[in-house]
């Protein structure tokens, strides 16, 4: 909202233009619809009733057309999430009653009914796609609760994110996609937790685990941003842009802050860089400002590393680190803004 009001602010500014005849300067103030109603209004002589015509007539007190397909999308996940927890709810209250059978049966039922109403409904599809991939979710939770598989955590994510996505592939919707993207960035995450020796360490022997689940959180971004409907819709696509840094740079501070600097800082350093030019290149404010963030805050953390090993915490070295804090936000939100102005994109 602030980049399109900047950028708003620059190119409504009173524009200069020059007469072909006399040479004159002639400077134009924007006009607002409201203004240019009254104006016509005064300058046909319009009575009260056909200045209210004319006003119904130009739109100007219509809502916004894009708020109905939002308040839609908004009520159906509602309605989904209420009835997936009231069945969770229902069933929590009856499951020592309930046999193993009924149990499963409850949970499949619910998941059939739900996958079969996405097709058969299209007005209800994206609600009922989440819940059916909630309710995947349960079922897989269950059965690896009742038959003690013995698998992974990161398996059970893994296997909910390959069996959910020809589900949220055909439901072409955020609210399908943006959960999907959650469950697939926990997988990677508990993934590398896993491969590290169950535990975040940060050293050299993890270094390889670390950097393959830097690519997957990279695909995943990627496979995000080219899935069909991105454009129209990219709160999946920033969902996964958020889910990856936060992940990279907590690895990356996790590295710096050990006893000795370990190389997963600078890796997670150079893949937020990367991630920040190609972001630059599509001038993509959303991915701009969490890759700043996340570049500056690993900046200022190595910077503050330093100062407490050479000059140990005094009222010098804070002030430098606020110093440096505020002048990495303040370049990074002009050099943001510029950019994003500059490409005519608003935020």
């Amino acid at each position: 909202m602030g980049n399109s009001f900047a950028c708003w602010s620059v190119s409504s500014a009173p524009t200069t233009t020059t007469t072909a005849g006399s040479g004159r300067i002639l400077r134009e103030e924007p006009v607002s619809l409201h203004e240019q109603l009254y104006q016509w209004t005064a300058r046909q002589g319009l009575d009260a009733t056909r200045a209210r015509r004319l006003r119904a007539l130009s739109g100007v007190d219509d809502p916004p057309a894009e708020v109905w397909p939002a308040l839609r999308r908004g009520t159906g996940a509602l309605a989904a999430g209420l009835i997936g927890f009231g069945v969770i709810l229902w069933v929590a209250a009856n499951w020592d009653e309930l046999g193993r059978g009924l149990r499963f049966g409850l949970l499949e039922a619910l998941l059939a009914v739900s996958a079969i109403g996405a097709a058969a409904r299209p007005a209800w599809r994206a609600p009922l796609s989440l819940l059916a991939l909630l309710t995947l979710g349960g079922l897989l939770a269950y059965f690896g609760q009742t038959y003690q598989t013995g698998a992974d955590p990161w398996q059970l994510f893994a296997l909910w994110a390959a069996l959910a996505l020809p589900l949220v592939w055909a439901a072409r919707s955020d609210l399908a996609w943006a959960p999907w993207t959650v469950v697939a960035a926990t997988g990677i995450s508990l993934w590398m937790h896993t491969f590290g020796g169950h535990a975040w360490h940060f050293t050299a022997t993890t270094v390889p685990v670390h950097a393959i689940g830097f690519v997957a959180f990279g695909l995943l971004c990627v496979g995000m941003a080219l899935r069909p409907g991105g454009d129209a819709q990219p709160w999946s696509w920033r969902v996964a842009v958020l889910l990856a840094v936060i992940a990279i740079s907590g690895t990356a501070l996790g590295g710096l802050f050990s006893r000795d600097v370990a190389p997963q800082y600078p890796l997670g350093l150079g893949v937020m860089a990367v991630g920040l030019v190609l972001a630059w290149r599509r001038a993509e404010v959303y991915a701009l400002s969490a890759l700043a963030l996340a570049v500056d805050t690993l900046l200022v953390a190595g910077l503050a590393r330093v100062v407490i090993e050479q000059w140990k915490v005094d009222i010098g070295g804070l002030l430098l680190l606020g110093l440096a804090a505020c002048g990495l936000l303040a370049a990074s939100v002009s050099l943001i803004m510029r950019r994003v102005c500059a490409s005519g994109v608003h935020a």
